[in-house]
């Protein structure tokens, strides 16, 4: 094999899904009418925001070695959250001042984090595995966001809080621009930092990364209080898109998120990935979304063909990355 095809396989192998997206955007281009336009493509990128976002906190999460099944159940919950705290601090006010939806705002924060750092002590101190553990949290903050609610919507929130979710900023949807301040922060977090490297060498060897004199459990927990805060963030978004905290929305979003991930070259058994991946990932799934509606597919044929291409590209890196080591 000459230099530059040996460069051009190894460029292939490393961006497979990326090259698979490029193929995706060119069919839907020429087979789906306004596909291209600038509105569609914003509406895109509005639509993944949310699962983009926790998708970047879960896949640092899975490369150090856990996982969190209890984003969605979270992202309802802090919307009700929000919604009642918004409600109590201001005394039922019609229009609530701002310094009540910050401090809401810091109390939910607060609230997310510290569902982070419980996680992290029974996984830490009691090895309880996060799939064990984050599967209980998933049903408890469901149940929260159903107790604080009473089963209906809580509509507290002032005239101008719609902006964080439906607002636009040049044109560009405002959950689009919290879309690229976590990917920054995840990236930065990832690629340049100490915690960063830290989080692969735990995810491909827990044991000598203790050994190593690394903060494992410390680590770990980071990485869950990181995945919350971006569930919280999502929570809040989808309160401003329904002026409302709602206990029904995000229901399977945890999978959606865990999908993208494993789709964008996340391995399931630690050590390996990357947040450009995720973003990959989440995009590719937004993209054949937003393709199948064009196209006039079935809502429940659009589930089936969903599933079919997530474990399609599920085989495509498996079989891509199987002779290669790394972290890719």
């Amino acid at each position: 094999m000459t230099l530059s095809g040996g460069k051009i396989g190894t460029f292939a192998r490393r961006n497979s899904m990326l090259i698979i997206l490029i193929g995706l955007y060119v069919l839907v281009a020429f087979t789906a009418r306004g596909f291209m336009s600038l509105d569609n493509q914003l509406n895109i990128l509005r639509t993944i925001a949310v699962p983009g976002m926790i998708a970047f906190g879960m896949t640092l999460l899975i490369i150090v070695g856990e996982i969190d099944l209890s984003v969605g159940s979270m992202v309802a919950a802090s919307s009700c959250l929000v919604a009642w705290l918004v409600s109590w601090i201001s005394g039922g006010e019609f229009e609530p001042a701002i310094w009540v939806v910050i401090a809401a705002f810091a109390l939910t924060f607060a609230f997310g984090a510290g569902i982070g750092i419980f996680n992290g002590w029974l996984r830490n101190r009691f090895m309880v595995p996060t799939f064990i553990s984050s599967l209980a949290m998933m049903a408890t903050l469901a149940g929260l966001a159903n107790l604080i609610t009473d089963g209906t919507p809580i509509e507290s929130f002032p005239s101008w809080y719609y902006f964080i979710g439906s607002g636009r900023i040049f044109h560009v949807p405002v959950p689009v621009y919290l879309l690229l301040i976590a990917f920054i922060i995840a990236y930065v977090l990832a690629n340049y930092t100490s915690f960063g490297r830290s989080v692969y060498a735990i995810g491909g060897n827990a044991e000598a990364a203790r050994l190593s004199g690394l903060a494992v459990s410390r680590t770990r927990t980071l990485c869950m209080i990181i995945t919350s805060l971006f569930a919280v963030t999502g929570g809040i978004v989808y309160s401003s898109l329904l002026n409302s905290g709602n206990p029904t929305i995000a229901k399977g979003m945890e999978l959606e998120v865990i999908s993208a991930v494993i789709i964008g070259g996340v391995s399931l058994f630690g050590g390996k990935g990357s947040i450009w991946g995720a973003f990959v990932g989440v995009l590719f799934l937004g993209v054949l979304l937003n393709a199948m509606t064009l196209w006039g597919f079935n809502p429940y044929a659009q589930q089936v063909v969903r599933g079919a291409l997530i474990l399609g590209a599920v085989f495509i890196n498996l079989i891509i990355d199987r002779p290669h080591a790394g972290h890719g």
